[in-house]
Formats: C-alpha cells, structure tokens, sequence
C-alpha cells in the first residue's frame, strides 16, 4: 500500500501526533502509535520510522533552498532544473543560460554545474581528478550529477552526442542510472528517468521533457536503469502520447523484478498491481484506448473499466466540478484544433473558472501554451 503521508513528513512530527492520540483515547504508546502508522499506509510503527529514515537522507523540497543566498554555481544549477514545483517555466531556464554564458567558467567550480550544463569537456576534467566524483550528492539540491543532467533543462548549444557523451562519462565513472531523490518526502521516487522523460501535471512547456528524451532514457536503461518507474509513468500518464511506455517494454517493464527503489522503500511506494490499476484506469476514463490496447499485448489487466469516448460537448459552455469550461481544458492542453472549434460552437472566451478566476487565455499563459494563447487573443473581447 502507498503511504499517504504529508510533504515533508517529520518523524517528530508524527511521534507527537501518537502521544496526542494516547492522551486523548486513553490507550497504550504502541497503541496509538500503531494507529498512527495504519492511518498512514503502514503496516506498523517500525515500518514507518524505516521510511522516514530513508527521507531524511533522501528528501529534498527545491522551493525551500534559498537560491539567493546560494553561489554563483549553485544558483546556475538551481535555475536551470526542473524543480517540480510551480516555479517551472523556460524564462528561469534561459536565465541559467544567459548566466552561463557571461560566465563559462561555472562549470569548472564543480561537477554538479558541469552536468547541469551538459558540458562533456568539463565533467571530464572533474571526473580525471577525482572519479569519485561521479556519483557523489551535492549542489544546491544535494543531486548526483546526473541527476542534475537528467533534470537539466538548461537551453545550451550543445548536440545531442555531446549530451550523450556526458551521460557516459558519468556512467562510465560508476554514476548509479537509478539515483534520485524523494521530492518533498513524497514516496515515489523521482529517479534520474524520471527527469529525462519529464511532463507532469504543470503540462509539456512548463515540465517538458528533456531535449534529448528518448535517446538519453535509452542509454540509461541499457546502462542499468530500471524501467519500472512509478514517477515517470504518473507523470506522463496525463496525454495520450506513449512513446515512454513502448521504450520501457522494450526495456522489460512488463516482467522487471523489484527496483532497488522498492527494496529500499519497501511497503512505503504503492504496489504493481495499484501502479498498474492507476494507469488503466486513467487510460479507459480519458480515451486513450490506444494505450489500454497496448498494456493488454504486454499482459497488464485492464479488465473492469469502461473506455470513455471523447465527443465534443453538447454545450461549449459547460462547467465541471472546479467550475472550468472545455475551453479552458483545451487551452491548458494547447489543443489549437478544439481551442478553434469550441470557439467556433460559441465556446465563451472570458469564461473565468471558479478556483482561480482566470480564462482560457490565462490558463494557456500560464501552461505557456503560446499557440493556444495567441489564438485566443485574437478571439478575446476587451
């Protein structure tokens, strides 16, 4: 079962949560201790400190580094990865970059700034000094450099043999494919595949994947990566693209034994049945049938669920539970044939939702969907 525990999660935090629960019901520490992990997703209280032992070495929560109080190589490092957080947007990506280019000699201040600028020629001269290097933690997010690579969305000139290159350097040195870390304590794993196929619920331009995905992912998992990578399949679950998923058969996700992640986690990540059951359900509930066709060839169970059909809506106007149109949907997806047609069936275009109270355009802003935003300017009355 996954845990269900908060960002962040404080095992002091939780120790006083038992002696409240003691307290107030009158039962046994061990008790109440034993309520606490259950309620949690564990099986027990040991199981539980396990887990939050494990985080406090692996957890990392980006927005609460201070990048302002960071060096100049930390701060390039910071800005130009993926921090899954709503700070994620090119304009910081190609701040990184002007950084790097009025100061080329960032990446020679350490290894971290050299992966982070996929800089082949640097890690080299890091890794000749000091091999070890290539799988040591540091940086402002305390990141094998790797990692840094594998989230780096940094717009530097460099092809994609160079970026490849540099991968192999680290890998060569004895850089784990595997490594990662555990974003805000958060159970599942965000691995270094994880940040090469990239996406995630902030959408493609905001979380993109990484320039050189698929080539990158490939080399990993022929490297040793392994293709059962609950985080990266969550994360690009959400459109109906599959090539993250024909490339992770490919590589034996249907039958891979454990990751070292589960063996080290353990009860904490969800199962494979409940990762499997989760992807299949969101596959039949969006239409994806595509996707549900290609997870029965590989033997997944997609039984007991019901492909819905797109169609267009009846009323273009219509409003779901969070008080959002199909034209906001349409623009947060940059969907420019449907943005069209929804616009087109008399889709209102200052139609503010009820959570933000912002419109299609601003929704398309925001996701950086500028197709999609420039078609709605010029149908936006002012």
């Amino acid at each position: 079962m996954a845990s269900s525990l908060p960002d962040n999660p404080s095992l002091d935090r939780l120790r006083a949560a038992a002696r409240d629960l003691q307290r107030e019901s009158g039962t046994a520490l061990h008790a109440a201790q034993l309520a606490v992990a259950r309620g949690y997703g564990f099986t027990g209280w040991p199981a539980l400190v396990r887990y939050l032992h494990a985080v406090r070495d692996l957890a990392v929560d980006p927005t609460r580094v201070d990048e302002d109080g960071l060096d100049a190589a930390d701060r390039f490092c910071a800005a130009g990865t993926l921090h899954y957080d709503d700070t994620d947007a090119p304009p910081r990506w190609q701040a990184a970059a002007d950084v790097l280019q009025s100061d080329p000699t960032l990446v020679d201040r350490h290894v971290w700034a050299a992966a982070t600028a996929h800089d082949p020629r640097a890690l080299g001269r890091h890794l000749a000094s000091r091999p070890g290097l290539a799988d040591e933690r540091g940086g402002p997010f305390g990141w094998t450099p790797l990692t840094y690579l594998a989230y780096s969305r940094v717009p530097v000139d460099r092809g994609e043999d160079e970026v490849l290159a540099a991968a192999g350097l680290l890998l060569d040195a004895g850089a784990d494919a595997d490594a990662g870390y555990l974003w805000r304590g958060m159970s599942t794993p965000f691995t270094v595949l994880t940040g090469v196929f990239g996406e995630g619920e902030q959408g493609p331009r905001r979380q993109p994947r990484h320039r050189c995905a698929t080539a990158l992912a490939d080399l990993l998992l022929r490297r040793g990566a392994h293709p059962a990578d609950q985080q990266t399949l969550y994360n690009r679950m959400f459109r109906p693209d599959d090539s993250h998923l024909h490339l992770l058969f490919t590589h034996g996700l249907a039958d891979a034994g454990p990751s070292p992640w589960e063996r080290r986690l353990g009860e904490a990540m969800e199962t494979r049945p409940q990762m499997w059951r989760r992807q299949v359900r969101w596959a039949a509930e969006h239409g994806f049938a595509d996707r549900l066709a290609l997870f029965a060839r590989h033997g997944i169970d997609v039984s007991g669920v019901d492909l819905v059909t797109p169609r267009f809506p009846d009323d273009p106007n219509a409003r779901d539970d969070d008080g959002v149109t199909p034209l906001h949907h349409a623009a947060w997806d940059g969907d420019l044939d449907l943005v069209g047609a929804l616009l087109d069936a008399g889709a209102d275009p200052s139609a503010v939702d009820a959570r933000f109270g912002t419109t299609p355009l601003q929704w398309a802003e925001h996701a950086y969907q500028d197709e999609a935003a420039d078609l709605l300017r010029t149908r936006t009355t002012t």
